[in-house]
């Protein structure tokens, strides 16, 4: 047997009165949030719910977060983590994609109403069966939104334990949506073994000891925020000061507040912490408290990297990996010195090598597309055997970035075979965007793009060709996208053209576009 909630239920026993989870004023034990867990996991069996079913899992940074996420493991179930910034089409489709049975989903607020979007994507799935809302105050009486069963009331006089289901190492935990050049997302099936081999190996990577105080500005239903923060944390006994949307100046508090002193993000993080205006005796606690700080996502930009040792007095290490890896793959270990631009060495347990189109290993320094296999990686893609065995063979899985490799065995990124765009940490898959655009009845043809952005890393760009006699502007065509697509996702940039340049076979060129 092995389930992934024994993180949660062994720092519960050793250490129930520690806390777990810090949110504003809310303070939360070890054994308070097993406890509630356990009762998710009674009321999961109670609308049978159990073994193999999917429960789906939307709210920022929140103590509901990892109440459901273990409760829902407690109980057999896999976990289906939700990016909070799907719109209802995007929601509906990652629950009938995963088979969802049910989705806890926080309410939000009026800027943002999760809640009213979360339900509206439930009802337009269809086959979901359960939808509990998870309220903004816990002194709500009654569900705002009919059909949906508040969350406490659900609890309510449910038993604060459970007999934990005997899953395996093998079994399926956690479903990652992550897209693809196809344009459609693909959930990839993580196992208990795949994310608690990846959270015992990272900690040995961070040189974390018991009792840290982890800072978590990381999405948690992202897979680096979810290993390396929450499940690392656990298992470290750590207090999780959670911070459900990254502000530097709001950061730079609760560093200083809590004494945190493990942070983890994404590269466009750093550079707002550095351009903070922080003053002398913040800049000091943060110092004296902050032993290591860990990025990801994206390529940390050298002079952020320096900027940051010299402000804050830490190295940044980096490392490489991706959904289907658990994350991490590979990492710039601390007991050797960091190389400038590399993505480091391959975790333990982990093979990397360089392929070509055709799989064969290319030798010496490359460059050749990076292939992966270890404990890390993934089982395959949820109900696509096709996709599966097209990015995986023998237990390899070829990630479609390419790099080199240096004579000490270091890893250095340098381009990637697909088009994934990288904004602010987040992937983005230009094929999805394209396919929606052009469902706007005023556009013949998009090819959408990644361009450098300062802060951001990359900026979405779309080329279009307007259908005949459209009149459709920039600003109209940003303001549809924003409407149709996650805040992350949209095309912010539209450029029009009479053509788009293409290869003898009608290929759009996009890296002449970029």
């Amino acid at each position: 047997m092995l389930n992934l909630s024994v993180l949660l239920e062994d720092a519960a026993r050793e250490t129930p009165d520690r806390e777990a989870v810090v949110f504003g004023d809310i303070r939360l034990s070890y054994s308070f949030v097993d406890s509630v867990a356990n009762q998710v996991a009674n009321l999961l069996r109670a609308r049978g719910i159990g073994p193999g079913d999917k429960v789906a899992l939307s709210t920022p940074n929140l103590p509901y977060f990892p109440m459901v996420y273990f409760g829902a493991l407690k109980a057999g179930a896999i976990v289906v983590p939700l990016n909070v910034l799907l719109k209802p089409r995007e929601i509906a489709y990652h629950l009938a994609d995963s088979e969802a049975k049910a989705l806890f989903c926080f309410e939000g607020t009026p800027e943002l109403p999760l809640g009213e979007m979360g339900y509206a994507g439930f009802e337009r799935a269809g086959a979901c069966e359960h939808f509990f809302l998870m309220p903004a105050s816990l002194a709500t009486a009654e569900s705002p939104i009919a059909g949906a069963e508040l969350f406490w009331s659900a609890l309510a006089g449910l038993p604060g334990t459970f007999d934990t289901a005997r899953t395996g190492p093998d079994d399926t935990a956690v479903i990652i949506y992550t897209s693809g050049t196809t344009g459609r997302p693909k959930g990839a099936e993580l196992s208990h073994g795949n994310l608690l081999m990846n959270a015992m190996v990272d900690d040995t990577l961070f040189y974390r000891t018991l009792h840290d105080t982890s800072l978590v500005t990381l999405p948690l239903f992202h897979i680096f925020g979810q290993t390396c923060v929450q499940n690392v944390g656990f298992y470290r006994r750590a207090t999780l000061v959670l911070q459900p949307r990254f502000d530097a100046k709001q950061a730079v508090e609760l560093m200083v507040k809590e004494k945190v002193n493990f942070f983890a993000g994404v590269p466009t993080m750093y550079w707002a912490l550095l351009n903070d205006d922080t003053s002398a005796e913040d800049v000091s606690t943060i110092r004296d408290n902050l032993r290591v700080a860990v990025s990801g996502g994206a390529a940390l930009p050298m002079e952020v990297l320096k900027g940051v040792k010299e402000k804050f007095g830490v190295g940044v290490l980096e490392g490489y990996g991706l959904s289907e890896t658990s994350p991490v793959a590979s990492f710039n270990r601390p007991d050797r010195p960091a190389r400038a631009g590399s993505i480091g060495l391959p975790v333990w347990g982990v093979e990397m090598r360089l392929i070509d189109e055709e799989w064969k290993e290319i030798e010496g320094e490359g460059p050749g597309e990076i292939a992966i296999r270890g404990h890390n990686v993934m089982k395959g893609y949820y109900g696509r055997p096709e996709d599966t065995a097209e990015a995986m063979r023998d237990g390899w899985f070829r990630t479609g970035d390419v790099a080199r490799r240096d004579e000490d065995g270091y890893y250095y990124i340098i381009d990637r075979s697909k088009d994934m765009i990288i904004r602010g940490g987040y992937n983005v898959y230009p094929r999805e965007l394209e396919e929606v655009l052009m469902t706007h009845p005023q556009v013949s043809l998009a090819a959408v793009v990644g361009v450098a952005h300062p802060t951001h890393g990359e900026e979405i760009k779309a080329y279009v060709i307007r259908a005949p006699e459209a009149t459709v502007t920039e600003d109209e065509l940003v303001a549809w996208g924003k409407e149709q697509f996650a805040a992350y996702k949209y095309p912010r940039i539209v450029e029009f053209r009479e053509e788009l340049p293409m290869t003898a076979t009608g290929k759009i060129l996009k890296r002449e576009l970029r």
